[in-house]
């Protein structure tokens, strides 16, 4: 009986790219979320969201090492 051989795949994402966008979604989603609850119309909640995502991870990229 063989052994089928070790998996060498290189992973999809590093764990370093993977918490960045997980966060990045959070504070968007958290950003976007507060937006709409204080009145804002849910187009531009998004809208919201979306830019504090984006500009997330930059910041997140070089604070999370």
């Amino acid at each position: 009986m063989t052994t089928p051989p070790p998996d060498t795949d290189p992973p999809f994402l590093s764990l370093h790219t993977a918490v960045v966008l997980v966060i990045s979604v959070l504070i968007g989603l958290v950003v976007g979320g507060l937006a709409r609850l204080g009145g804002t119309p849910t187009a531009l909640a998004v809208l919201a969201g979306l830019a504090a995502a984006g500009a997330a991870v930059p910041v997140l990229r070089t604070l999370i090492r």
